[in-house]
């Protein structure tokens, strides 16, 4: 073929299997923990594209886990039955009614709709909570302070093993009791953090609707690409992460710490971030490693 010649868009997708093939080598059989939420969740052009690229990762051979929340799907239920939504620094205060709605929509509305989404793509998911099997034990978080939000005190890998080993898609409601058999409300970003410690994950990625982590927070163009934990840790107490941010940047320091190889934060408003992100050279968002 004459170089001069124009890139069709045949070649083009040519080109990115052939960019793709030495990391779906290197990933195959690896665990990869995927948090879900922000504008991939709400927006449905991009539902269609995360639940593509999940299957795809499976059908190269990788073990996708998904962690889920769904902040705005309990927001609009809570609105319908007539309870206020509280918050406190960054937290959903959740009395036993808030909790009851909060099992409710994640466990039986959001955690389905996601499973038939990869599952009409070809994928194999099968739903969870954290309560299933006792998969992950809650905690109160600050001695109950502010209802039902708990923190996690174990994970039992164990559950999950056997069905990335026969193929399938774990996607997981952050929702777990505690030892008397509570429900609470755990922060999505925590629980993918610690579920991928427990199963000794290749990559913990947290989707977010920010690019990743700004050395001038707000700035476009000021995105830091790769961070050790240390430079992170920096970071946060010099005050450039701040926000929601400090609890995904702690979440993916604590992961790193018990083992995962690598966590990145993706702007999950991106078509295919997780494809890029994993399967280019380029690659997208912030990557932290150990």
């Amino acid at each position: 073929m004459d170089p001069s010649s124009p890139i069709t868009p045949d070649l083009a997708r040519v080109q990115v299997l052939s960019e793709a093939l030495p990391y779906i080598q290197r990933f195959a059989g690896r665990t990869v923990v995927i948090k879900y939420g922000g504008a991939a969740m709400v927006q449905e052009h991009l539902r269609h594209a995360v639940f593509r690229d999940i299957t795809l990762l499976a059908c190269v051979g990788l073990r996708p886990v998904m962690v889920h929340g769904g902040g705005p799907e309990i927001n609009t239920w809570l609105t319908r039955l007539a309870i206020e939504p509280e918050f406190h620094a960054g937290l959903r205060v959740t009395s036993a009614e808030t909790m009851e709605v909060v099992e409710m929509v994640l466990v039986g509305r959001v955690n389905k709709q996601i499973v038939n989404g990869i599952n009409h793509q070809g994928g194999l998911a099968v739903g969870l909570s954290g309560s299933d099997g006792q998969l992950v034990q809650a905690r109160p978080y600050d001695n109950g302070s502010i209802g039902l939000v708990g923190e996690v005190e174990r994970v039992n890998p164990g559950l999950l093993m056997p069905l990335l080993e026969q193929g399938y898609i774990p996607v997981i409601s952050s929702v777990a009791a505690d030892p008397s058999g509570v429900s609470h409300n755990i922060n999505a970003d925590i629980v993918a953090g610690e579920v991928a410690a427990a199963l000794h994950a290749e990559k913990l990625i947290l989707l977010t609707d920010t690019p990743g982590i700004l050395r001038q927070p707000g700035v476009a163009g000021t995105l830091l690409e790769h961070l050790t934990i240390g430079e992170a840790r920096a970071l946060m107490a010099a005050g450039v992460v701040s926000g929601g941010m400090v609890p995904k940047t702690e979440c993916c320091i604590r992961a790193l710490a018990q083992g995962v190889c690598s966590a990145h934060i993706l702007d999950g408003r991106v078509s295919h971030a997780l494809l890029q992100e994993i399967f280019t050279d380029a690659g997208i968002g912030t990557m932290i490693s150990g």
